[in-house]
């Protein structure tokens, strides 16, 4: 009796510590594609001169060649969504990043200003497959307790990849003769990796169950999900068919408001401000260089880190709604102080850069928690699509503003949008700390 005890003992612990090491591989996967998406979306920066100076662009070409892969995510983020609703997470995860080792290689062999704008906007595409993808199934397997850390963790890495690629490309340009099209096309190294590393990882057991596999759906939630509690609410699914009009119904029109809404007032005056950074503190007298960057880069990490910290013990309002408010008002101040020192500009410029990086961290969050399984996929691919219509208008208006209306209008519409998520969040923005995904999804927000 002793003897089969131990076998037990030793076979739950063998258990146990193959669905650990699933877990953090499934988050290392995912966490390798927003670093990618973050260091694909920050590595034009630091070559846009040469680049322009080579194709020749005008500043609108410019603008638009910046904006196209955030375009791009406006069409593959829905699209990705709503084929993982319908086809499974699986083949749509492996597929995306599959699509961004072919689009990203393709940038070595550009010469003309149309085919990178194509290249990008394809590159596009496969960042919004990961955002409508990636999270759905990260959420659809962590432990409702660290749900919100291990989800929060990739945008950790999405920063990271957004300050390493203006290092990268900053470096490579200053000190090598590396031509633009090579430092854009650092990022295939890293698709190819993560292309591998995706190749064998199981299907989603709530998506399995939704769709009737329910054998399948027991079997994988037994053998990869950590928490039986977890496993057991795999069960509570519904077994019913998503449509995109589900995301505008009775249920759910709010979380779909509130994400998207919410989503879009969070990403629009920080995509403009990061992806033009050295443009905008020049504006001030900080011509920074290398600093502008990488240092709102970098504090904005820090604030996801400690973010991530906080999620699930303060809870995801208090994340939320004050520091939009916070970001308002210091946006207002540097748009309203005109001669204000440049050293108090940086200040303002670097805490708005650390508050916006805390509520962003929850839009990495929201979306797979509010929305149930048959719209998790549509319902995250809708919000992030809406974020990147900001996201890239923000970015394709910005040197225009700058150059027509000034610095000081821009940043106050900067801060009205701030405003807007604000009120937005105040209004809609639920708690879900702690809660299970059956719950989360019930389709009443508070």
């Amino acid at each position: 009796m002793s003897s089969i005890k131990n076998t037990v003992a030793v076979s739950d612990h063998a258990d146990a510590a193959f669905k650990r090491r699933f877990l953090w591989k499934l988050v290392l996967v995912l966490t390798g594609g927003m670093f990618l998406d973050g260091y694909v979306l920050g590595i034009i920066g630091p070559v846009t001169g040469p680049m322009a100076a080579d194709l020749g662009l005008s500043t609108l070409s410019e603008g638009l060649i910046a904006a196209s892969a955030l375009f791009g995510i406006l069409i593959g983020a829905p699209l990705a969504g709503w084929a993982s609703d319908k086809f499974g997470r699986k083949l749509m995860f492996t597929a995306d990043m599959a699509l961004f080792v072919i689009a990203s290689a393709m940038q070595f062999f550009v010469h003309e200003p149309w085919q990178l704008l194509v290249v990008r906007l394809l590159m596009g595409v496969a960042i919004g497959a990961e955002y409508s993808v990636g999270w759905p199934l990260l959420s659809e397997f962590v432990p409702a307790r660290l749900r919100g850390r291990l989800m929060g963790v990739t945008l950790i890495a999405w920063y990271v990849g957004f300050m390493l690629a203006y290092l990268v490309g900053y470096l490579l340009t200053e000190n090598t003769d590396l031509g633009w099209r090579a430092i854009l096309g650092t990022s295939t190294v890293i698709a190819v990796v993560l292309l591998i590393a995706r190749i064998g990882l199981p299907e989603s057991p709530r998506w399995l169950w939704n769709v009737g596999r329910r054998d399948e759906a027991h079997a994988l939630a037994h053998k990869y999900m950590e928490c039986f509690a977890d496993m057991i609410d795999v069960e509570h699914e519904d077994t019913r068919k998503g449509s995109f009009g589900m995301l505008f119904s009775r249920q759910y029109w709010r979380a779909t408001l509130f994400t998207a809404g919410f989503w879009f007032c969070a990403v629009t005056p920080y995509f403009a401000i990061a992806t033009f950074a050295d443009s905008v503190l020049d504006q001030y007298g900080l011509s920074g260089g290398l600093a502008g960057g990488v240092g709102l880069s970098a504090v904005a990490a820090g604030a996801v880190v400690l973010t991530v910290l906080l999620v699930d013990k303060l809870g995801r309002r208090a994340l939320t709604v004050p520091p939009q408010w916070l970001c308002m008002a210091l946006l207002a101040v540097i748009g309203l102080w005109a001669g204000a020192p440049p050293m108090v500009v940086l200040i303002l410029f670097l805490s708005f850069s650390f508050f916006n990086a805390m509520y962003n961290t929850l839009t990495g969050i929201y979306p797979a928690e509010v929305f149930p399984t048959e719209i998790r996929g549509i319902g995250t691919g809708f919000a992030a699509a809406v974020s990147r219509v900001g996201a890239g208008i923000g970015t394709f208006l910005l040197p225009w503003s700058m150059a027509n209306l000034g610095t000081a209008v821009t940043m106050l519409i900067a801060a009205v949008i701030a405003g807007i998520g604000a009120g937005l969040s105040q209004w809609l923005a639920p708690e879900t700390k702690g809660m299970s995904l059956s719950e989360t999804a019930a389709g009443v927000v508070h």
